[in-house]
């Protein structure tokens, strides 16, 4: 069979393929092969700037942009001829250096010192600059804009339903209430925490060569300082230098990347299964879709699948991303291929973790409060003010305050007038008995209204 979006194997190039378009730019073979070549050129031209290497000089304008061109106009048809040359090289990097000798063939001046293409470099060199590279431009194009999008739509949804009481659900059962936008607000200061982690974290790059030492640079140019000379390279390209590696740049900093978005697909995680509680509770409804189908047997359903949809891949993407936090940082001695094979399912990794922020967000969109049932369950509820009771009972010396609320409440239905014949029994101030009798579990939300507008 040909590979088609109804024959792929996986769903990320067959079901979603479509949603996950932004991505291949960046995580493909094409785009690998792409960011392979950004370095390639970049170093080129870097060396063409060494005054200490006499045996190629600053390029001409013409020449300058020949080489950049190979790079903006890099096409899937010059991948499939750098895959052709693979075949024969049985090396990927290798077939690069090729078909850049290949198509630089016309220009002499290039042509002159076409020996200086790769030069010095070991595979890694180009490699771990390149998904360095790759990361953070999908990273900053791709998902952390799809990323604020959700925690500004979730900030949005704190903000407006700041002030509705809400009961809470400690172990499941009724608990302090609280409001629905403190509940979601709680989520935004945490996705907030970890996107500006993510963004902080500084994917680091090596360029010293076979096993770290710069031992072939110096066996041609030994009185060149070829440290500082890698580490203005990589830095010019917007990676951080790391001088201590082996072969391999020991890939700590990916690593943290990848455990940044594992840590931040958990959060999403736990709100997407509140979400589904709360919608099976009543707490939101769901807003209809003209021809859409909830059960193949039942008419009635309208499931919570987006967020369903969104838990599902958000774990898949962990179990992928967890690996790579747990392999990467391994290399047996100076160099083996393992992590060659793991790194091209970053975009794996990630493709899921952005189906689910993709999936929660549709199902955002579509949630809408239902303040009667809020509102309903609350009334319903008054056990949870024998907590306020108790503790102003506390505070004025009674004897067994929490023991008597526990008698009263635990395992019993409270109504209004239980519960206030309760408190006019007590001898309490007038004022403490006054704003105890005027509370209901609709007005005992503490100060999640006043935090909520506080963060928002």
């Amino acid at each position: 069979m040909a590979p088609t979006p109804l024959t792929a194997l996986s769903p990320l190039d067959g079901r979603y393929g479509v949603q996950l378009d932004p991505l291949r730019p960046y995580f493909s073979e094409y785009g690998l092969i792409h960011f392979r070549l950004k370095v390639e050129v970049a170093w080129l031209l870097h060396l063409s700037h060494l005054p200490e290497i006499t045996e190629i000089l600053p390029f001409s304008v013409e020449s300058q942009h020949q080489l950049n061109a190979l790079v903006e106009n890099f096409s899937e048809s010059d991948a499939a001829q750098i895959k052709a040359i693979e075949i024969r090289t049985n090396h990927d990097v290798k077939a690069l250096e090729y078909w850049m000798r290949e198509r630089l063939s016309g220009n002499p001046e290039v042509m002159t010192c076409a020996e200086f293409i790769h030069f010095g470099c070991t595979s890694e060199d180009i490699n771990n600059l390149s998904h360095a590279l790759m990361l953070t431009d999908a990273c900053r194009s791709v998902l952390f804009p799809t990323l604020d999008e959700l925690i500004a739509h979730l900030e949005e949804m704190a903000k407006t339903h700041a002030h509705q009481p809400m009961l809470a659900r400690t172990h499941g059962q009724t608990a302090t209430p609280t409001t629905v936008g403190k509940e979601l607000v709680n989520v935004v200061a945490r996705l907030q925490r970890q996107r500006t982690r993510l963004e902080h974290i500084s994917l680091l790059g090596k360029f010293n060569g076979a096993v770290g030492n710069y031992n072939a640079h110096l066996s041609a140019y030994p009185a060149i300082d070829w440290p500082g000379v890698a580490r203005n390279f990589v830095e010019s390209l917007g990676i951080s230098f790391n001088p201590y590696t082996t072969q391999i740049e020991p890939h700590d900093s990916l690593a943290e990347l990848m455990q940044g978005f594992t840590l931040l697909n958990t959060i999403l995680i736990d709100l997407n299964r509140d979400l589904w509680g709360y919608i099976s509770l009543g707490y939101f409804r769901q807003q209809l879709k003209a021809g859409e189908v909830g059960s193949s047997t039942m008419p009635h359903k309208i499931n919570p699948i987006d967020f369903e949809n969104s838990e599902g891949n958000l774990g898949l993407a962990n179990a992928i991303l967890g690996h790579l936090v747990e392999k990467l940082p391994i290399s047996r001695w100076q160099r083996d291929l393992t992590d060659s094979t793991v790194l091209r399912n970053l975009g794996v990794g990630l493709g899921h973790s952005l189906l689910g922020y993709l999936s929660c967000q549709k199902g955002l969109k579509k949630l809408a409060i239902d303040t009667t049932r809020l509102n309903d369950d609350l009334d319903h509820a008054w056990e949870v003010l024998a907590e306020a009771v108790q503790t102003v009972m506390r505070k004025h010396g009674m004897s067994n305050a929490y023991d008597r609320l526990k008698e009263m409440t635990r395992g019993q239905a409270i109504t209004r007038e239980i519960m206030q014949k309760f408190v006019q029994e007590l001898n309490l101030p007038e004022d403490d008995k006054a704003r105890l009798l005027a509370l209901t579990p609709a007005t005992y939300t503490g100060l999640a209204a006043t935090l909520t507008q506080q963060y928002t």
